[in-house]
């Protein structure tokens, strides 16, 4: 029996009309089953954050439909939350404080809350750091209180944005594989951008791979290899030879058109 269908994107058009009518993305589709993992991956600058806040309601499409359990996206909502690339947490406050304030505008009672922020914490494996302020611990583990701030509040899809770029590597691959970790525990949608195609191939039951400006769906690759994933069997390092094949030709239109358009202020402010 196949999963339900929780978000869909169909023909989904963003350009920002006050520069000159800048082209950012183009007929979009994208579906994700409920519990599915995805990989948008594509070359900087694309389009992919664009992609993300699009889905997460920050901002809103030129033209086309997102749907969320068949009903429009038309704003923010705790059914969607976002784990950005550079964590966001309150450094005067606790990493359970910090948990916790992703409880803020849900009603029900502290004690209840108080088991919930200490579930996830125990999930992302920090219980014994709940008391710590959070600018005393590492980039890894601020990523991981972030990852439990937005699970806290049982969204029906994660959003991620290239959350582990700036980690060192050790790091980036502890938490991939945490990651898939708590995937495989919650069960949640997950969203997740990326320039890495090693990264996408590791995460990834599906990746959505992006050209360059006006990104479109140049293609949809299904990752069918078992978890835990083997880097360097013969077939996982065919199917990445050919994704970095196809990442090179859309790098290279990338650079050529940023040399040449200039993007608009309010796409600037966006981190891509």
């Amino acid at each position: 029996m196949m999963n339900k269908t929780t978000l869909k994107l169909m023909n989904v058009n963003k350009t920002f009309v006050e520069a000159g009518n800048f082209e950012v993305l183009k007929n979009i589709n994208l579906s994700a089953e409920e519990g599915e993992f995805i990989c948008v991956l594509g070359p900087s600058g694309c389009g992919k954050s664009i992609l993300l806040y699009l889905i997460a309601g920050f901002i809103k499409g030129t033209s086309g439909d997102i749907l969320m359990n068949n009903k429009q996206i038309d704003s923010s909502g705790i059914d969607r939350m976002m784990v950005f690339q550079d964590y966001i947490l309150f450094p005067w406050k606790t990493v359970y404080d910090n948990i916790l304030f992703g409880l803020s505008k849900v009603k029900m009672s502290s004690g209840a809350k108080k088991d919930l922020v200490m579930k996830y914490l125990d999930l992302v494996g920090l219980t014994h750091f709940k008391n710590w302020h959070v600018h005393k611990l590492s980039g890894g583990m601020q990523q991981r209180i972030a990852i439990a701030r937005a699970l806290v509040v049982d969204p029906k899809v994660l959003l991620m944005d290239e959350p582990f770029s700036a980690l060192d590597s050790q790091h980036r691959k502890f938490l991939r594989q945490k990651l898939v970790e708590i995937w495989q525990k919650t069960k949640k949608t997950i969203i997740f951008v990326t320039h890495s195609v090693s990264e996408a191939m590791f995460l990834a039951d599906k990746i959505y791979f992006l050209s360059s400006r006006p990104a479109t769906v140049k293609k949809v690759y299904q990752i069918k290899f078992t978890r835990p994933r083997d880097l360097t069997s013969t077939d996982f390092i065919a199917l990445k030879k050919e994704i970095e094949t196809e990442m090179a030709v859309e790098f290279k239109k990338t650079m050529k058109k940023q040399m040449r358009d200039k993007p608009s202020e309010e796409y600037l402010k966006i981190n891509l």
